[in-house]
């Protein structure tokens, strides 16, 4: 190991091609890049376990990996000691037997851990970096506690999705600063496990927009044929939609509106005045896709995930987080994912008061600039090499 840091991994649940699989398995056995397989440059030092899953392997990668699964947080942390013994933590809570609340949002006990984390590093007088996978919560209030929690304790911070590091085809990352007047992305799945994904491809391309994030000062959530009647209506862009499915490769002959019997949508409403979609478009398309309109000029990509092992748009994820743990330095603000937290966690709001627009004062200070630096992520326009294993 090139600095010897030990890393612990908070987890929910772990079977296979759950995201404990497909992150910490990688920090066990390396990541598959289309270079080739990169060695962990970190030792994966604990694990907590919250749930044994009928199908789990996490007990049995531990055990071949001589990696110790310790019966509480705090003992992860401290690796059976009395103060904190880790440089950095994994906190991956998604799948597992929690509950989903009435708005539909599934209970994932990420804040719960976090503050265990935290309550740690805060006993032993030091903090060491952090990722949260996906979202930061699946409410705001808790999201907002963790991300002033971790500046409180000076905590490198980062969290989200594998989206914004995943293959683009064509390339496409904007400029710094760039002029923009609107954008789409387009996605499928779950209102909340993948709008989330949406949401964070949609934002890692507009953040970048001239004068950065603003903040937002409202959203609402359509669905059925009031979507197709909202285009119609110029509340978004039919055009921005048919550019950025036209990047899907994987995508029918036929129409959206002829393909996609029940529409998904999300209207961002930003403080500098800017208006972003995400489109759900369940049984058109099993991809994401993106597009930017500025004046005449339309530019638009596809964001390609590997739906199958090895999973290596999570070696990339893994890969920026590595590298936070070895600099201390986040390698992509989380403010963009306390956004998006909230962005989400508004939608489903909406979205069970039958689509009513509602106004996010709490999310109008959320302003920031993206990165300065391209993060780690393929370069190919397609997995190849040892991410083809």
């Amino acid at each position: 190991m090139e600095q010897d840091k030990k890393i612990a991994a908070i987890i929910t649940t772990y079977f296979p091609h759950s995201h404990a699989d497909v992150i910490a398995t990688k920090y066990m056995t390396g990541f598959p890049t289309d270079e080739g397989h990169r060695a962990p440059r970190v030792e994966l030092a604990s694990i907590y376990l919250d749930q044994i899953d009928s199908r789990d392997i996490g007990v049995g990668l531990a055990e071949e990996n001589n990696v110790p699964i310790y019966p509480s947080i705090r003992q992860a942390l401290t690796l059976g000691e009395s103060d904190l013994a880790v440089d950095g933590v994994l906190l991956i809570g998604e799948h597992g037997d929690y509950p989903h609340n009435e708005f539909g949002q599934h209970m994932y006990p990420r804040r719960y851990m976090f503050e265990q984390i935290c309550g740690v590093f805060a006993s032993s007088g030091r903090s060491v970096p952090v990722f949260c996978d996906k979202h930061l919560s699946y409410n705001w209030e808790d999201a907002n506690w963790m991300y002033f929690r971790a500046n409180e304790l000076n905590v490198p911070f980062m969290a989200g999705s594998s989206l914004p590091i995943c293959w683009r085809q064509p390339f496409l990352e904007h400029p710094f600063d760039t002029p923009m007047e609107s954008a789409i992305s387009i996605g499928y799945g779950g209102v909340e496990s993948y709008g989330f994904h949406a949401l964070e491809t949609l934002q890692c391309m507009i953040e970048r927009r001239q004068g950065g994030e603003s903040g937002v000062v409202a959203v609402q959530c359509i669905e059925g044929d009031a979507v197709w009647n909202a285009a119609e209506s110029g509340e978004w862009s039919m055009d921005l939609a048919e550019a950025a499915c036209a990047q899907i490769r994987n995508r029918p002959e036929r129409s959206i509106v002829e393909g996609c019997p029940n529409p998904i949508l999300f209207l961002m409403e930003h403080r500098d005045g800017f208006r972003s979609t995400v489109l759900m478009l369940n049984g058109y398309v099993t991809d994401f896709a993106y597009a930017c309109k500025n004046g005449d000029e339309i530019s638009a990509t596809e964001f390609y995930l590997q739906n199958g092992p090895p999973h290596c748009h999570f070696s990339y994820l893994s890969l920026n987080i590595e590298e936070m743990f070895l600099t201390g330095i986040p390698t992509y603000p989380v403010e963009r994912t306390l956004l998006t937290t909230g962005i989400l966690d508004a939608i489903m709001h909406s979205r069970a008061q039958d689509g009513m627009r509602l106004e996010t004062p709490h999310l109008e200070e959320i302003s920031y600039q993206s990165y300065q630096n391209a993060p780690i992520r393929p370069t190919a326009p397609r997995p190849e090499g040892a991410t083809l294993a």
